[in-house]
């Protein structure tokens, strides 16, 4: 290993390469105290059972439309070794928060590879306690003392003018009239409680889609309307809205552009919600093209954007 290097570990929520990574995220993810915020841990664990249960043979079925397993895995593991090619003075690893690689055994490979500094990159773009406080704080219980001061995080990085490049391009590579198209930006949702209790999330996506908003304008790129909306709601309780269903019951007899703004890597919920549950949505409502963006993944324009995130 290069002298003086350091760690860049990139963290995500993970997701499943068969059946049994299926019930491992979903039992993880349930018992993760920022998204079940129920105190004692022993009824935490009760809960998670239960919901893993109830729709674990359910959730499979979505995955075997997306080939069984989530496109999380191979596109971060691209991502990684276009790291390690392209950013000079990191050795950079990829760390997921409810299936492997865990942080525990990815902490031990930084220790063999005898690195002291450690910079940690949540690919979330708007923090949430539910996603970035969650996966920061899961690595940081498995760090031992000995890296004392020389771990940072990234907290965000929304307001970044390279990433926000990325996707006014994907946009634009999209459509080739873009006053045809309605733009919804497509936000993973969140129970409303947790915003009340203080998680800037919602805000942040806010002055997100306003900040992309004014650079479309400065841009001359004109769509029809520009929205944000919600996706992924379970339960009954009362979530972040408009939830995108209801969005896109504004729009029928026109065209639709989607863009995931929550995450960085296509997934489930991109793969599967977006391009394929709300489509059929999509058809039903009448509406006559329905597009999906994909996310920025493992382009060379991102490996540059988490260049400019870790050294300014």
């Amino acid at each position: 290993m290069q002298k003086n290097k350091k760690a860049l570990v990139l963290l995500n929520m993970g997701g499943a390469r068969n059946k049994a990574e299926l019930k491992m995220f979903l039992t993880n993810m349930f018992n993760d105290k920022n998204i079940i915020t129920v105190k004692n841990s022993i009824i935490r664990k009760m809960i998670a059972f239960f919901i893993t249960t109830s729709r674990l043979d359910s959730a499979w079925k979505n995955y075997e439309e997306i080939g069984n397993e989530s496109p999380i895995n191979k596109l971060t593991e691209k991502l990684v070794a276009k790291c390690n090619n392209k950013i000079k003075d990191y050795k950079t690893y990829q760390v997921m928060r409810y299936t492997p690689p865990f942080a525990k055994e990815v902490i031990d490979q930084i220790l063999k590879d005898e690195i002291k500094e450690i910079v940690l990159l949540p690919l979330y773009p708007q923090f949430s306690t539910t996603t970035t406080k969650s996966s920061v704080e899961d690595f940081i219980d498995f760090l031992p003392y000995s890296f004392g001061r020389n771990v940072k995080y990234i907290e965000n990085f929304y307001k970044n003018s390279k990433f926000n490049d990325c996707i006014v391009e994907e946009l634009v590579k999209n459509v080739q009239n873009p006053t045809e198209y309605n733009l919804i930006f497509s936000a993973h949702g969140l129970p409303q409680k947790i915003v009340d209790a203080g998680d800037p999330y919602e805000t942040q996506m806010n002055e997100h889609v306003k900040i992309l908003s004014e650079i479309l304008k400065e841009k001359e790129i004109r769509f029809k309307s520009i929205n944000l909306a919600y996706q992924s709601k379970v339960g009954p309780m009362k979530w972040l809205e408009p939830s995108l269903e209801d969005m896109l019951k504004n729009f029928r007899e026109q065209n639709i552009l989607i863009y995931p703004i929550a995450f960085i890597i296509d997934n489930s919920e991109t793969n599967f919600e977006l391009d394929i549950e709300y489509r059929e949505i999509a058809h039903k409502l009448e509406i006559k093209e329905y597009k999906v963006c994909k996310c920025v993944n493992d382009s060379d324009a991102f490996i540059e954007v988490i260049e400019d995130i870790i050294k300014n």
